[in-house]
């Protein structure tokens, strides 16, 4: 029976668990069924759909996790098992940053104005250049994942016939270890998102400039572009410096007293980034917050026309 510390937690979850699908597959869903009526896709919908998907497997890889552990304790007995969750795990975690960094790149190609060769024959290529982005990401995600999780299991297996010192190691440091090494290449796509922030930042600051001569008191829509990206980006960033270090200090839980509860909070708060970072994808696109307000409606409709008649 479990505790009540773990019944608030399973009940947290998996109100986390519902809202980051939900919110995840309405992006999946609405941009799907617009490319099937279109016969024709954008690359932001590509981008946003590929970004929704590695949330999805995020989302119930951290959740399976920690049900496992809190609920099975004895699962990850199995060494093969607890290495496929790893490699998901790590794909799906390295994925979703790696696809929101390309967001923020496109972003920025897409409505920065700089002066620089290099950077105007991107913006002429920003197809081609947003899709290598993409094909790139997934690869890299998926080299990282499974061959490396594979080679440090077995760098750190040991045989029952070395001492207790090595047995302990290899009981507690691997997986650990292992988790920390790998997703600090996360640190990559952060520094991505950062560097467009900067331009994109940049960029505002000397389009305001030169429209100061010409102010008519309104702002024009490159401003508000310029303004709508760097709110997005900004919002993500401040996502990622809560959820990188509380997913580190989780992944080392096996080395900290009260590990238990420690994982479940870190899951708590790590389900959050993707969960809450959806709908903010959600509102800042036309298309999916036109939708969006369209299905509240509808529901709103639908309770109506369900409440009871009071006479």
């Amino acid at each position: 029976m479990p505790s009540t510390i773990e019944a608030i937690y399973i009940i947290l979850i998996a109100g986390e668990l519902t809202i980051g699908i939900w919110g995840n597959g309405f992006i999946v869903l609405v941009n799907c069924i617009d490319w099937l009526k279109r016969r024709d896709v954008s690359l932001i919908d590509i981008i946003l759909i590929s970004l929704a998907i590695s949330r999805i497997c995020l989302l119930c890889v951290i959740s399976l996790d920690g049900f496992f552990i809190l609920l099975f304790p004895g699962t990850y007995d199995t060494n093969v098992l607890e290495s496929i969750m790893d490699a998901v795990w790590t794909f799906a975690n390295n994925s979703s940053l790696w696809f929101t960094s390309c967001l923020s790149i496109f972003y920025l190609l897409k409505i920065a104005n700089i002066s620089h060769p290099f950077f105007f024959w991107l913006k002429l290529k920003i197809n081609k250049v947003i899709l290598a982005i993409l094909l790139g990401s997934f690869l890299i995600s998926l080299t990282i994942s499974v061959p490396i999780n594979g080679m440090w299991y077995h760098l750190f297996k040991v045989s029952h016939e070395e001492n207790i010192t090595w047995a302990f190691k290899a009981s507690t440091i691997p997986g650990a270890f292992k988790q920390l090494t790998l997703n600090l290449g996360a640190m990559v796509p952060f520094i991505l998102c950062l560097i467009s922030f900067f331009l994109l930042l940049f960029s505002l600051v000397r389009h305001t400039k030169q429209i100061q001569l010409h102010a008519t008191g309104f702002r024009d829509p490159s401003t508000d572009a310029h303004m709508r990206a760097i709110k997005a980006v900004t919002i993500f960033l401040l996502l990622l410096i809560v959820y990188y270090p509380v997913f580190l200090v989780m992944t080392s839980s096996t080395l900290i007293p009260q590990g238990k509860l420690v994982l479940m909070i870190g899951d708590i708060v790590t389900v959050i980034f993707p969960s809450s970072h959806s709908f903010i994808l959600i509102m800042g696109n036309s298309k999916l917050r036109e939708a969006f307000l369209k299905m509240l409606r509808f529901v709103k409709g639908f309770l109506r026309r369900r409440k009871p008649f009071v006479p």
